[in-house]
């Protein structure tokens, strides 16, 4: 984004008047005309010199002002001027003054006696503040136009060009204020619009229209001889296809905020939001084993708004398996996005064949693959066994499914008449094209419980599309051109699915990566996406830890909501946190946290004695999938894990909200192999432990490994040696990682999806083995009644590839706070209830 340079200020004393004017001066005053001291003005107007447009608040001078209203043309028309003149100046030609009594109330700083201060510019989150001397340039007397050379008028609240470095692209203001400084200079104070250059969008500007801008709240002030000329810029609700805007310089229709890249309606409080709106439907793309929609769901049901996930797709078939055990209310899908969008392509094609929607061009429907709207004879329910060449007639009982076939196009699932469910079979639809009834059959009863979403018909769509491509493990990124990789193709089809079914929200997830990566290409390229399809967008990063969670793990999260709906809000932390890792440089106003100076009370941070003490003892070969607990609850984190699903929600039955699941599911580890396991059991149980404290290793001065020349190297019975050389070498010999113990006082940096301790700090405190899939799963905030599917280690991959419950839940709340119209202001944050989300505890 473009960064704007401070217009020097000018600060004057106060005039004396020359003895030989003084009769003058005194004899004009009694005249009640007001001109300027000595009437004399030879140096002329100082050219302002070429700015950059303001990127951070920062960098501005911000005077404080109340935009003065307009006055009728009528009135101006009559009211005699005062003509400012020289021989090197523009001419200006003002009204009467505003009277001073009214100028003094709106725009106070300008009548101060003190000249300079000290002003506390907006610190960024849990970074340090920035104090500044700000010089407010007083004013003699503010005005309420300015007319140019006689031919140009400047009224308060017009928009206008102003100078700016590149001549192709002036800067674009409204002016709010219009005065005479005390060093008898004109100025005017304008209020800035953002190109989508500007914004956070940057490079890809491509995707908004060139006339269309966005208000901001940076104010500075500048010399009037920097104004270009007028502009019409319409101010429009943001909706789709206004035509109005073919005519206008530019258009207007959302305001863009620096904090937390906030683009926002104009008009959120004309949102339409029924008070009694408390049903949501959700559609979870690439959902994993299901964390994201779970915790939304939860969180959105303490807010009051019923959240329910009823469709989710994913390609990995036992995270789907996952998914549905835990949600057997929703429509589970075992397919990419590609093929998703093309299945609601169809599935809307089909719903207006049979009339079940209302289409503009529904008559190129009527003859929807090969079916005609006419009823075929091919059903006379004729009783033949035996087609003319002695062949089986098969006959279409049910129609059962449906799906993108593995070679393109639709495809049915047919239940064939006389036979079971193990000759079911997928059909191409073309070929069944004289079974138009059946068809009609699956149709109208999955349109009536909605086994696909058709546009308009999601509340909310969340997701956390893969971008492989932005990993740091990956040698091969492309970053001049990321979207071309195949490997982050994802987060177009992501956009794809939210442009064909306009859901009322949209809730994006990422690594931080995504901001770091290609100076924060995709995130960028998605926030530009959603604003081309009109939706507002705000951005911001959370850390686990920050809601309770042994880990810190810090995620990128990006709202969209349309026009009609509030903007969520993100929600503060709840508990303090061990901070981990840098915050990308050019998004340290998105994390989302309190300010430094700000003396909120913290719940204390949570370790891993907190969290896994209450887990029955296991071995590195165990292998149940299910187990009694051996111990009740000693932390209230391990009571409310425990709790069912019934009891983390609220209920007016007692009896629910503290009942308790009485199996634990997944508590069993990764089994080493014979060489890790020893060398795991080789690991001290201490604070800290890991290869280092295995002999034959040293330390050197620069906190690198070196082999102790004075201890024989140690090998294993199988002869591999004890220390392997990849525990030598890894971060060049400066790693504590390799077979590291973690300690009951300590937090995880982040759950990952591997459960290998060759380069990751994962052993048990005091237990020889890693930890368990259970284990990482309450460090994700997993309740403990929710079971994972596949084999072990698919397990460990989707949990970690898991969004942590508790962040979702938070958002969830957020999310129903927005959904029912409960947010007001333009404020980007907001507080949990005191408890949340479990009040008792």
């Amino acid at each position: 984004m473009k960064t704007k340079k401070k217009t020097k200020s000018f600060s004057a004393p106060f005039f004396k008047i020359p003895p030989a004017r003084k009769w003058l001066y005194i004899f004009l005053s009694s005249l009640s005309f007001r001109l300027l001291p000595f009437l004399q003005i030879s140096q002329a107007l100082i050219m302002a010199p070429k700015r950059k447009l303001p990127s951070t608040d920062d960098e501005i001078s911000c005077p404080t002002s109340t935009t003065a209203k307009r006055i009728p043309k009528s009135l101006l028309e009559v009211i005699e001027p005062v003509v400012i003149d020289s021989e090197k100046d523009p001419s200006w030609i003002l009204d009467e003054p505003i009277a001073d009594s009214e100028a003094r109330v709106n725009w106070p700083e300008r009548y101060q006696l003190i000249e300079k201060k000290e002003v506390e510019v907006l610190p960024m989150k849990k970074n340090k503040k920035y104090v500044e001397e700000e010089e407010i340039i007083r004013a003699r007397r503010h005005f309420r136009r300015a007319i140019l050379d006689g031919s140009i008028t400047y009224n308060l609240n017009d928009d206008a060009h102003v100078q700016s470095d590149e001549e192709e692209k002036p800067f674009i203001c409204k002016i709010i204020e219009i005065f005479e400084g005390s060093d008898g200079k004109m100025y005017f104070t304008a209020q800035w619009f953002y190109r989508a250059f500007d914004t956070v969008i940057q490079n890809h500007d491509d995707l908004i229209d060139d006339k269309r801008v966005f208000l901001s709240d940076i104010k500075d002030t500048n010399s009037m001889d920097v104004l270009l000329n007028k502009l019409n810029i319409l101010m429009i609700p943001l909706t789709e296809n206004n035509e109005v805007t073919e005519t206008c310089d530019y258009y207007c229709n959302m305001s863009y905020r620096l904090p937390f890249s906030t683009l926002e309606a104009l008009q959120p409080s004309q949102c339409v939001t029924p008070e009694q709106r408390t049903d949501a439907t959700l559609l979870d793309l690439y959902c994993g084993c299901g964390a994201m929609s779970t915790g939304l769901c939860m969180g959105a049901q303490l807010s009051g708004v019923k959240l329910v996930t009823k469709w989710a797709v994913d390609t990995n078939q036992y995270a789907v398996q996952s998914i549905k055990y835990n949600h057997p209310e929703t429509e589970v899908r075992n397919e990419s996005a590609e093929d998703f969008l093309f299945l609601l392509k169809e599935w809307e094609k089909l719903c207006i064949h049979f009339s079940l929607i209302e289409c503009a061009d529904s008559e190129k429907y009527k003859n929807l693959y090969g079916m005609s709207v006419v009823e075929e004879e091919a059903e006379d329910g004729s009783d033949e066994t035996d087609g003319e060449d002695g062949g089986e007639i098969f006959e279409v009982e049910k129609v059962i499914g449906i799906k993108k076939g593995e070679e393109g196009g639709l495809h049915l699932k047919v239940q064939w008449k006389n036979y079971g469910d193990s000759h079911d079979t997928w059909e191409p639809i073309e070929g069944l094209s004289n079974c138009r009834e059946k068809i009609k059959e699956f149709v109208v009863h999955g349109y009536k419980t909605n086994i696909l979403p058709l546009p308009g018909g999601v509340d909310v769509v969340c997701g956390g599309p893969p971008c492989q491509g932005i990993s740091g493990f990956n040698r091969f990124r492309n970053t001049k051109e990321p979207l071309k990789g195949d490997k982050n193709q994802q987060l177009l089809e992501y956009m794809k699915v939210v442009d064909f079914l306009k859901p009322k929200y949209v809730l994006m997830e990422n690594v931080v990566d995504m901001l770091k990566f290609a100076g924060g290409f995709l995130a960028r390229y998605a926030v530009g996406r959603l604003v081309q399809m009109n939706y507002q967008t705000r951005m911001g990063m959370m850390a686990a830890g920050s809601y309770g969670l042994a880990q810190f793990r810090r995620r990128f999260f990006l709202w969209g909501a349309r026009s009609s709906e509030r903007l969520p809000q993100f929600p503060l932390p709840t508990h303090d946190v061990v901070n981990r890792g840098n915050v990308p440089v050019n998004f340290d106003r998105n994390v989302v946290a309190y300010e430094v100076n700000d003396t909120v009370k913290l719940a204390e941070k949570i370790v891993l004695s907190d969290v896994l003490t209450d887990l029955p003892v296991v071995a590195n070969n165990e292998r149940r999938a299910e187990m009694p607990y051996d111990k009740d609850p000693e932390t209230p984190f391990q009571q409310f894990i425990r709790l069912t699903h019934d009891g983390m929600l609220p209920s007016p039955n007692d009896s629910k909200s503290n009942s308790t699941n009485d199996v634990l599911y997944d508590h069993h580890p990764l089994n080493l192999n014979k060489d890790d396991y020893q060398r795991v059991c080789s690991i001290p149980k201490k604070k800290g432990a890991n290869f280092r404290d295995l002999p034959g290793v040293t330390v050197n001065g620069d906190n690198k490994v070196e082999w102790d020349p004075n201890i024989p190297r140690v090998y294993l019975e199988s002869n591999n040696p004890l220390i392997p050389d990849y525990a030598m070498t890894y971060v060049r010999g400066t790693s504590t990682k390799p077979f590291g113990r973690l300690w009951w006082d300590e937090t995880v940096p982040t759950v990952i999806g591997r459960a290998e301790p060759h380069n990751h700090v994962i052993i048990h405190p005091n237990q020889d083995r890693v930890l368990t899939v259970r284990e990482n799963a309450r460090l994700q905030g997993f309740p403990d009644y929710y079971r994972l599917f596949g084999p072990t280690k698919q397990k460990y991959i989707q949990v970690g590839n898991a969004v942590a419950v508790p962040v979702a839940r938070a958002l969830g709340y957020a999310l129903g706070q927005a959904f029912q119209g409960h947010t007001s202001g333009t404020d980007p944050l907001f507080t949990l209830p005191s408890g949340f989300p479990k009040p008792t505890f």
